[in-house]
C-alpha cells in the first residue's frame, strides 16, 4: 500500500510540476515536435534530438519488461506501455502504482513477447543508444540546452521524465529477475548504472521459460 501511495504522489507531483511551475511553453514547440518526430533536425541542438529520441529507448525498455509483467495483473499492462510512447512516465507511474508484485510468468509467449524477450533486442537497443549518445555528446551545445531547459517547458518536462525513467526502472527489475531465475545480487550494479545497465540486463537475461496453465493445476497442494 505504501508504494502505491508514493508512486500516486509522485505521478500526481509531477504532473503539477509540468502544468504549472515548469518554465512557460515557448512558441514553436509544435514545430519542434514535429521536427524531431519526422527527422528533419536543421538547425537543432544536437543534445535535444539525442534526448528525444532516447525517451524512444527508454519506453522500449519500459515495455521489453510491461509487456511480460502484465501478464499477471489485473491490470492492462500494454495500455499503459502504448501510452508512454506519446507522454513518457505520464503513463507508466499510474501503471507502477495500480499493479501488484508478480514474480511469475504463466502461459506461452506470442510473437510480441518473444520479440521483446529475444537478446538481440536489447543489443539493437543499446547499439542505437551508444550511437545517440555518441551524437548528443560530440556535436551538442551544452550552454544551449542549459538556457532550453530553464526557459523552455518541453525540454524541460522531458529531461525530468528521462531522470524520472531512469529512477523508477528498479520498481520492475526485480520481480523480472525473480521470472527468470536469475541472481538478484547483480540487481543493484543493473539499477546504479543510468540508461546502459538496463540495456545490458536487457542484452543477456536469460529468456521467459513458458509455462502453461495446465501444469500449475496439475501440481499437488501442499499439505
Amino acid at each position: 500500500m505504501v508504494r502505491k501511495i508514493a508512486f500516486g504522489v509522485l505521478w500526481l507531483g509531477f504532473i503539477v510540476y509540468a502544468f504549472f511551475l515548469a518554465p512557460p511553453e515557448q512558441a514553436g514547440t509544435f514545430e519542434l515536435i514535429k521536427n524531431l518526430s519526422s527527422g528533419q533536425w536543421q538547425g537543432v541542438n544536437p543534445l535535444v534530438i539525442a534526448l528525444f529520441n532516447l525517451m524512444g529507448i527508454w519506453t522500449l525498455i519500459y515495455s521489453a519488461v510491461v509487456f511480460i509483467d502484465g501478464r499477471g495483473q489485473k491490470i492492462p499492462a500494454w495500455l499503459f506501455a502504448i501510452a508512454s510512447f506519446a507522454v513518457g512516465i505520464f503513463a507508466l507511474l499510474p501503471y507502477l502504482a495500480l499493479r501488484e508484485p508478480n514474480n511469475k510468468f504463466v502461459g506461452k509467449k506470442n510473437a510480441l513477447l518473444k520479440l521483446l524477450d529475444s537478446r538481440v533486442t536489447g543489443v539493437v537497443l543499446t547499439v542505437a543508444t551508444v550511437i545517440l549518445v555518441a551524437y548528443g555528446l560530440t556535436g551538442g551545445d551544452w550552454g544551449s540546452f542549459v538556457q532550453q531547459w530553464q526557459t523552455n517547458r518541453f525540454i524541460n518536462v522531458m529531461s525530468l521524465d528521462f531522470c524520472l525513467l531512469c529512477l523508477l526502472f528498479p520498481a520492475l527489475l526485480g520481480d523480472d529477475m525473480a521470472r527468470r531465475s536469475w541472481n538478484l545480487q547483480f540487481f543493484w550494479l543493473i539499477t546504479l548504472i543510468p540508461l546502459f545497465g538496463p540495456l545490458i540486463y536487457l542484452s543477456v537475461r536469460p529468456p521467459l521459460q513458458e509455462v502453461g496453465v495446465e501444469s500449475i493445476s496439475k501440481q499437488p497442494a501442499a499439505n
